[in-house]
């Protein structure tokens, strides 16, 4: 059965969130949000390419930073409202340049930062 993005169950806003993990490590690198055309271009091109929700654009990963995400493999959920892309990714994958945008835990009531920038 071919694959029509349109299937998707998209917010008012036209989005779905994505959850970017490390097709090798399964570590959540980020989230963020892709639309219809956005699922097309990664399919199509192999990159992962998101809508910033800031900018009103494409975000192609890594497009400025060379911190690119390519795509092994674009999952969704049950309910067909969230995405898994796993990726190959090259150096860090959040914009604080640390390797993962989850490095803040909450631990006794307290944040702990789990990893410095690289």
């Amino acid at each position: 059965m071919k694959f029509d993005p349109k299937k998707l169950r998209f917010n008012d806003q036209g989005l779905l969130p994505v959850i970017a993990q490390d097709a090798d490590s399964l570590e959540v690198l980020m989230l963020a949000w892709m639309n219809a055309e956005a699922i097309t271009r990664t399919l199509d091109s192999g990159n992962v390419t998101y809508w910033s929700r800031s900018r009103q654009s494409f975000w192609v990963k890594g497009e400025s930073s060379g911190n690119t995400q390519k795509l092994v493999d674009l999952r969704f959920d049950c309910d067909q409202d969230c995405i898994l892309v796993l990726v190959k990714q090259t150096g860090p994958a959040c914009h604080t340049n640390r390797r993962s945008c989850f490095y803040t835990s909450v631990q006794n009531g307290e944040e702990i930062e789990l990893m410095q920038p690289e």
